[in-house]
């Protein structure tokens, strides 16, 4: 191993090391499994910006983006206007439900539906695939660039950056989720800037970059290298993704009140939205200085081969605080699911108060695993979030919208949008010419999970249960967290 390599390991471990020191310090505010995964419900303003940010600003948005600039120029900037109008929605449309203290995005689903215990064992399968499948793909963006940047073998890198920010979390918990979100959210935004302005003075000026790109990828937003339609595609598809994904979710279930949660997404918004356009400008200085590079490894490059070993440390600090600090926030999401929700579905109570923590801290072990088997399959990060999202969440995003807002729907119609999205997007994506066309299968997903949510419940019978009943239901479910023993709505068959 080169001399480089041997510093840049070096430095990942240091700031791992770092990271699980927070853990420890902040696991001594742990008190009870709640506290272990919601934190104590008393996120602030600043931690809230700081750790939905850095979620945010995660694989795909910043190494993937690069990537994708590198192959198709403004472009690149989609996925960030995607994600910025994705959390400004989720505020307008969502941020009001912190007032039910639900815990999990299934238990809000099932209580749009009447409380229903088929849409909340289903969606809490279906969360728990969604939260497995961001994970891996925050594992499988790291462990491009360790690959690229040391030469180890790629699966041992997938098992090095999976561990990375798996043991803070273990030990830490949610605390420690939002903490090293907050530290690594300021690294890697000041290293994003960092990097892109070095980029453009490295190949001229930013003058270079209308200069030397090909006319396509200097076209608005990519617009004439993608078309208009995947390009819009691909924005939806990131937007979809923020308003269906449980670490979002999550956001709003642990802050301490929806004030906050509006004034943290509005200025978390407007910032992400400032924040995509670095890394498409670093993808095309990329191609400027070598168009021969395999996408892929556009961020890596600029890291490590064409700034001095002490700038490609600090970029590599950023690049993996970007895959930790969305991983991490996945994580925690996909183990609030699996313990509040499909622990309750199998064995139809919930966990013991005093068993919570470990069985949370196994949960994590398990979920891991899993995210690996995952990344066995792609190495390919925007096409991997892309068709996940169409696959899994646009159904989810349908059946939170008309749950919420149209009160016609019923739990046969919640259902129905979630076959109808997955389906569709599985047609798409085994067909070539639809896929070539629409970019990825979000759009059509979405319009015929809507349309089979509508249809669905106009040709059923309409839900019985009000909203007040069904949050009733649901807070007699909740007070039994502590006690762990079985609810007398288990019993309840779907209504």
């Amino acid at each position: 191993m080169e001399k480089e390599q041997i510093v840049y390991l070096s430095v990942f471990f240091g700031f791992l090391i770092a990271m699980v020191g927070v853990g420890v310090l902040v696991s001594r505010k742990v008190k009870s499994g709640e506290d272990f995964l919601m934190g104590g419900r008393g996120l602030s303003t600043p931690l809230l910006i700081g750790t939905t940010l850095a979620t945010l600003v995660g694989t795909g948005s910043s190494m993937g983006a690069v990537g994708f600039g590198f192959g198709n120029g403004w472009a690149g900037a989609l996925y960030g206007i995607g994600g910025s109008v994705g959390i400004i929605l989720l505020l307008i449309l969502f941020a009001d439900v912190r007032k039910y203290n639900f815990m999990t995005f299934s238990e809000e689903l099932s209580f749009y539906y009447g409380a229903n215990k088929l849409v909340k064992g289903l969606t809490s399968i279906i969360l728990y695939i969604a939260c497995i499948g961001w994970l891996g793909a925050h594992i499988l963006g790291g462990s491009l660039y360790l690959t690229w940047i040391t030469g180890i073998d790629p699966i041992l890198s997938k098992i090095i950056v999976a561990l990375g920010f798996a043991v803070y979390t273990l030990i830490g918990g949610y605390l420690a989720v939002v903490y090293t979100d907050v530290i690594q959210g300021v690294i890697l935004f000041l290293g994003f800037v960092l990097l892109t302005v070095l980029s453009v003075v490295t190949i001229g000026g930013f003058d270079e970059i209308s200069k030397q790109v090909t006319p396509e990828m200097g076209s608005f937003l990519g617009l004439e290298k993608l078309g208009f339609i995947p390009a819009l595609s691909l924005a939806v598809v990131i937007a979809v993704g923020v308003l269906a994904t449980p670490s979002y979710r999550h956001r709003i279930y642990s802050s301490k009140d929806v004030n906050t949660i509006k004034k943290g997404f509005w200025f978390t918004g407007i910032l992400f939205a400032v924040f995509s356009l670095f890394p498409a400008i670093a993808g095309m200085s990329a191609y400027i200085l070598n168009p021969e590079l395999e996408s892929g490894y556009a961020f890596p490059y600029l890291a490590t081969e064409v700034f001095p070993l002490w700038l490609g440390a600090i970029i590599l600090i950023a690049g993996l605080s970007a895959t930790m600090s969305s991983g991490s926030s996945d994580f925690i999401a996909a183990v609030a699911i699996l313990l509040r929700d499909i622990y309750q579905l199998v064995t139809g109570s919930v966990p013991k108060k005093d068993k919570t923590v470990l069985l949370s801290r196994y949960s994590l072990v398990v979920t891991l695993l899993l995210a690996m088997f995952f990344t066995l399959f792609t190495n390919n990060i925007i096409t991997y979030i892309s068709n996940f999202i169409s696959t899994v969440m646009s159904g989810l995003f349908v059946a939170a919208l008309l749950g919420k807002f149209w009160g016609r729907t019923n739990w046969q119609g919640g259902i129905a949008s979630l076959i109808g999205g997955s389906a569709t997007s599985f047609v798409i994506l085994q067909n070539e010419s639809l896929l070539t066309f629409w970019g990825n299968p979000i759009i059509p997903s979405v319009i015929v999970a809507l349309l089979a949510n509508v249809i669905v419940s106009l040709l059923t019978p309409a839900q019985k249960i009000s909203k007040e009943e069904a949050l009733r239901i649901l807070e007699e479910e909740r007070s039994f967290v502590d006690e762990g023993t079985t609810t007398q709505n288990e019993k309840t068959i779907a209504q």
